[in-house]
């Protein structure tokens, strides 16, 4: 699961669009978040290095 250190957790964001294009392999980066301000699924746009472009990545479990 997620490391913790107090509130403060280490969580993993996927990209949405790459599954869609069928290409093999997946962007993922990790990154923290405050539990306590952010209690919601993080959403951020990050680079995706396969696909070349900035695209939506969500956090999950």
């Amino acid at each position: 699961m997620a490391k913790t250190k107090g509130n403060r957790i280490q969580v993993i964001l996927e990209c949405t669009e790459h599954k869609a294009t069928g290409l093999p392999g997946t962007s993922r980066y990790i990154t923290t978040k405050n539990k306590k301000n952010t209690p919601d699924r993080m959403e951020i746009k990050k680079f995706n290095p396969i696909l070349k472009k900035m695209t939506v990545h969500k956090e999950i479990k």
